[in-house]
């Protein structure tokens, strides 16, 4: 089954599957219903066995999604044996709490209708055409998952049943209608201040900074003043796409004769199906058939496959890689024609051949945009290769400069400015290539130029052959250099500590009732009042909401730092009850119950846990 879900990954309706609701129910219930008990098992939870081969099917469907969702960047990952580890038991973890839902969803009396369940199929848009169930869409992806419609419902249940149970566990929080406006007002208040900026800047221009206290901020902070490694390189770029050729005729007519199966549609067959439970209750329906009862009509009423009995049996039009085993093997020839009773894996069938096509192969004329198309991407990839072998034997056999590259590749090289880790040149700018750069290999000694580097490809169609022209190593700028800056600092900082004991003098003397005269004093007033909100992310602002609630006809004072830097002196003056939109009040009550149920619900998951027995494997005890 994996192999086939290895294949289909790369179909786009089946990546929206997985994202929608396949993933979680491929990795728990599907495989406990497509293999048996099995004494080598993964783990047991309260009794329940999770199969050795249920785990890896799990396993390998985590890592086909994580390829899909990472692309090349896995690839690496994949490579780090603590990592695969790691996800391993991520996953046998998931299967574990998943079981444990389960069972207390059953525990709990919660169920899941055959109506439920078809309706979740039906709406699922993957199964959709045009807005509408398709029932060929839908066997056709069940059928490439390698699972039957009865064990796609029956995961589907289980997924539906679990969701029954989380749901219940979130929707039983709320909040008093008494307890939301307190929070609204309180989330809403306003705040009425008024603000005095000490200005640092302007006290910085008064400071003085002395050679030691330069040469002590200096030593302390050298980390500051490093300048990185540099580089500057020289490259020549190999491009496909510039390599564009035009395909005759000649070389048109023999793509498409050596290709004709990318041109042939294989031949199809349409079937129509009745499933019953028992043999008794096949032969029954294929009496009534043989005596002239509509197909269809049967179906409807008799057929157990609750997805193709709502389009009278009808199943679709399928390749011979597509269809069952069973209806391959039950001799139907010719259109209308009647199977026997077939024993299949869903219990019996009884199988009409309703309609054939055989293969057809597309006219050249059709096709012939297409097949040019290709021919000149193949002509341009040819080219191209042939010029990437032409340059990589030129830049190897001299490899004290680019000039034997450069006449090989019939351009010149580009030479770059100087750059680091962090302003890498947007033409260079691919993984490849920074590694290459940055690696170290390609620089000599001292800073000299190295070696040339080997073909470096880059997204398939693009080369570049590099050599460092000149490189400089990281280092500690010297004093004279970032003396200007470091005595900048050093009286920014006294500043600063000056603006902080200026601050709080002042608010001493504030809050006994002599600030008008030491106000004056410091030749600072307070500002017109500014009306601030709880969700202003400023300092100051933030600042605000800490103070104490100001008494009748008396501000409280604080300080704060502005976004400058600078030191603000801050009188609160009145705080004002807001009001919230009943929307907003709506989305933080959701937002705050929204949290609530998921710590209600990692507490359940706790709880489940501590009493549960659960017993892990050897498979998984070795890997441990």
């Amino acid at each position: 089954m994996m192999d086939n879900l290895r294949t289909a990954a790369n179909s786009l309706v089946l990546k929206i599957i997985f994202g929608i609701i396949i993933v979680s129910f491929i990795l728990t219930g599907v495989s406990s219903y497509l293999i048996g008990g099995n004494n080598n098992y993964a783990a047991k939870v309260n009794g329940q066995e999770i199969g050795r081969q249920q785990f890896e099917n799990a396993v390998a469907s985590e890592r086909n999604r994580m390829q899909q969702q990472m692309g090349d960047q896995y690839s690496e990952l994949a490579s780090n044996e603590n990592y695969i580890k790691q996800m391993r038991q991520q996953v046998l973890t998931r299967l574990i709490d998943e079981a444990l839902l389960d069972q207390y969803a059953r525990e709990l009396g919660l169920g899941i209708s055959d109506d439920q369940v078809k309706q979740a199929i039906f709406s699922t848009q993957a199964f959709q055409n045009n807005g509408k169930f398709d029932n060929t869409r839908y066997n056709e992806l069940v059928n490439r998952m390698g699972m039957t419609a009865d064990q796609y419902a029956q995961a589907l249940r289980n997924q539906l049943l679990t969701q029954q149970l989380i749901n219940a566990v979130v929707g039983t929080d709320f909040m008093l209608p008494g307890e939301t406006d307190e929070l609204a007002a309180l989330v809403s208040q306003q705040r009425v201040v008024r603000e005095a900026t000490i200005d640092v800047n302007a006290l910085a221009a008064k400071q003085q900074a002395s050679d030691a206290e330069i040469q002590a901020a200096y030593e302390q902070n050298k980390g500051q003043f490093v300048s990185p490694e540099q580089f500057r390189v020289s490259y020549i770029k190999m491009d496909a796409a510039s390599m564009q050729q035009n395909a005759s005729d000649e070389e048109i007519q023999a793509y498409y004769d050596q290709h004709q199966d990318q041109f042939t549609q294989s031949a199809r067959n349409r079937y129509s199906v009745i499933q019953t439970k028992t043999e008794a209750d096949a032969k029954a329906v294929l009496d009534e058939l043989n005596k002239g009862a509509d197909f269809a009509t049967v179906a409807k009423e008799k057929s157990t496959d609750i997805i193709s009995a709502r389009n009278g049996g009808d199943i679709g039009w399928m390749d011979d890689a597509g269809t069952l085993p069973e209806l391959k093997d039950a001799g139907l020839k010719e259109k209308g024609q009647l199977s026997g009773v077939i024993k299949s894996s869903v219990g019996f069938l009884v199988a009409r051949l309703d309609d054939t096509q055989p293969a057809k192969v597309k006219p050249l004329a059709e096709a012939r945009d297409d097949i040019a198309a290709k021919v000149k991407q193949e002509k341009a990839l040819d080219a191209y290769f042939a010029l990437q072998q032409k340059v990589s034997e030129a830049a190897s056999n001299d490899n004290e400069s680019l000039a034997g590259a450069e006449q090989a590749a019939g351009v010149k090289a580009v030479e770059t400015g100087w750059f680091d880790r962090n302003s890498l040149p947007e033409e260079l700018n691919f993984k490849p290539v920074s590694d290459a750069i940055f690696s170290g290999a390609l620089v000599g000694q001292n800073g000299t130029p190295g070696s040339n580097s080997d073909i470096i490809t880059v997204d398939g169609d693009r080369a570049f052959v590099i050599r460092v022209s000149e490189h400089k190593a990281e280092a500690v700028k010297p004093l004279a250099e970032v003396k200007a800056l470091v005595a900048a600092n050093v009286k920014r900082e006294k500043a600063t500590q000056q603006a902080k004991l200026d601050a709080e003098k002042l608010l001493a003397a504030l809050q006994t009732g002599k600030g008008d005269e030491a106000m004056k004093t410091a030749g600072l007033n307070f500002g017109e009042a500014k009306t601030l909100t709880r969700t202003g992310q400023d300092p100051v602002s933030q600042a605000a909401f800490t103070l104490a609630l100001p008494a009748e006809g008396k501000p409280s004072y604080g300080i704060a730092n502005d976004m400058q830097g600078n030191v603000v002196l801050l009188a609160l003056d009145e705080i004002k009850a807001g009001t919230m939109p009943d929307e907003q009040k709506k989305a933080m009550v959701q937002g705050i119950t929204r949290n609530n149920a998921q710590i209600a619900f990692e507490a359940l998951m706790s709880n489940l846990r501590k009493q549960a027995k659960i017993k892990y494997g050897d498979i998984v005890e070795q890997q441990q």
